[in-house]
C-alpha cells in the first residue's frame, strides 16, 4: 500500500478482462486491486492503473492522502530530442490541472493530472484519423499518452517519461527527458526607471553581417536587396523540407526593440526575443483578437486591442522585454503592457528562461520583409 492511495496487486495467469476492484476502506483509504497479466507493458499498466484510481475516487480527482503540492509551478523542460517544452501544474479547488508546449506549436490544456506516491502523471489525448484502402476516413480515435515525474535531486529538478502509443497501434514509444523549476516571476517593473544603452543597429541594409542561419542543416532563403532583409522561401509543399530561420550572432538579455515588418496576404513569420519569447508577425488584419494574431506573445498573451495593418503595408513594432515581463506597441498603440510572460513559446531554442539569448527572426513559414532592426539593452 502506498501511502494509503492505492493497491495494485498483479497476479500471474489472470484474465486480461480489464476489470477491476475498488472499495473505500476505514478512514477513507482507497484499496484499489487490478488483475493483469505480468506480460502487460509496462504503459498499458499505468493507464489501467490510473483508471482504477480515477474510478475508485468517484471520478472527482480527489486524493485520499495529501499530494505532493512541490509539483505545482511551472517547469522548463528540455523534451526527447532537445528541444524546448514547458509544463504547468495548478491546485485547483479540490483538483488539479496542467498545461503544456511541446517543442513547437502552442501551449495546451492537458487531459488529465494526478499527483500521487510522490509521483506526478499527465495525461495527453490526440486524435487520429483512420482510413480505408481508398484513404477514406472512417474511423476517428483518440490516442492517450502518460507523461510521469519524480523529483531527482531535490524539489527543483524533475526526471520524466513520456510513454506514447504508436499510431498504427503496435506499441509504445519510451523515452526519458529532464525539467527544471521556473523561479517566482519578479514584480511587474517599473518601465519610466529602466535606463537603456546607447542603440545597436541589427541590420545594416547591406547585407547580413551580424547574422547567420539558426539551423546548419538547411536552405536559406533570407537575402538583402533595395536595403530589405527579404525571406522568399519557395512554396511549402507536404513532406518536403523547410527553409532557415536567421539568428543575430550576438546574444543579449533586457533590453528594447525597434523595427519595421511588411508581410504579404496569407503569410507568416516571428520575432523571437532572445530566442525564446516568439512575438507573432502574421497577416491576421480583420480577424478577432486572438492569441495567435500580429503582435501577440505567440498563444500566450492575446493584444488588447487590434492595431495590425492590411497584408501588405509596412508596420512597426516596438518590443520590451524585462524581467521576463513583455510589452508591445504595433503601429502606435500599445497591445500588451508590461505583461509576465509565464514560459517559452514555441520554436524557442531552449527553454532556460534566465540565459542571454539571441533575436531570431522566423523564415520557415513564408515570405516577410523586414528593415530598421534597432536594439537598445537594458543597462544597470
Amino acid at each position: 500500500m502506498g501511502r494509503g492511495v492505492g493497491r495494485i496487486t498483479p497476479r500471474a495467469g489472470c484474465a486480461a478482462s480489464g476489470l477491476f476492484l475498488a472499495k473505500a476502506e476505514p478512514g477513507h483509504t482507497v484499496a484499489v486491486e487490478f488483475y493483469f497479466p505480468m506480460k502487460t507493458s509496462r504503459v498499458v499498466q499505468v493507464v489501467l492503473q490510473l483508471t482504477a484510481l480515477v474510478v475508485a475516487l468517484g471520478g472527482a480527482g480527489r486524493l485520499a492522502a495529501a499530494p505532493n503540492e512541490a509539483f505545482v509551478g511551472r517547469w522548463a523542460l528540455t523534451i526527447p530530442g532537445g528541444a524546448a517544452g514547458w509544463l504547468e501544474i495548478k491546485k485547483e479547488s479540490g483538483w488539479y490541472d496542467g498545461s503544456v508546449l511541446w517543442g513547437g506549436g502552442s501551449v495546451l490544456p492537458v487531459s488529465s493530472v494526478v499527483i500521487a506516491d510522490e509521483t506526478l502523471i499527465v495525461t495527453r489525448t490526440r486524435e487520429v484519423e483512420r482510413k480505408d484502402s481508398a484513404g477514406k476516413v472512417v474511423r476517428k480515435q483518440q490516442l492517450t499518452e502518460a507523461i510521469t515525474a519524480k523529483f531527482e535531486g531535490g524539489n527543483d529538478t524533475l526526471k520524466l517519461t513520456r510513454l506514447a502509443p504508436k499510431a498504427n497501434g503496435t506499441g509504445y514509444d519510451s523515452a526519458d527527458f529532464s525539467g527544471k523549476r521556473i523561479p517566482a516571476l519578479p514584480a511587474r517593473p517599473d518601465l519610466a526607471k529602466v535606463k537603456f544603452g546607447e542603440p545597436i543597429t541589427l541590420f545594416n541594409g547591406k547585407d547580413l553581417a551580424g547574422w547567420k542561419a539558426k539551423e546548419t542543416t538547411m536552405a536559406s532563403a533570407w537575402s538583402v536587396e533595395g536595403g530589405l532583409l527579404l525571406n522568399r522561401p519557395p512554396v511549402h509543399k507536404p513532406g518536403a523540407p523547410r527553409t532557415a530561420n536567421l539568428r543575430t550572432e550576438r546574444e543579449f538579455e533586457d533590453f528594447n526593440l525597434k523595427l519595421e515588418v511588411n508581410v504579404p496576404a496569407g503569410s507568416n513569420s516571428g520575432v523571437y526575443l532572445r530566442g525564446i519569447y516568439e512575438i507573432q508577425v502574421v497577416d491576421s488584419a480583420g480577424k478577432a483578437l486572438d492569441n495567435h494574431n500580429m503582435g501577440a506573445l505567440y498563444s500566450r498573451i492575446t493584444p488588447s486591442v487590434a492595431a495590425e495593418k492590411k497584408a501588405g503595408e509596412w508596420q512597426t513594432m516596438d518590443i520590451t522585454l524585462i524581467d521576463r515581463h513583455v510589452t508591445v506597441v504595433l503601429n502606435g498603440k500599445t497591445i500588451i503592457d508590461n505583461q509576465p510572460a509565464l514560459g517559452c513559446t514555441g520554436g524557442a531554442m531552449w527553454s532556460d528562461e534566465l540565459k542571454p539569448g539571441p533575436l531570431y527572426l522566423q523564415g520557415d513559414h513564408g515570405e516577410v520583409s523586414y528593415r530598421n532592426i534597432v536594439l537598445r539593452p537594458v543597462v544597470q
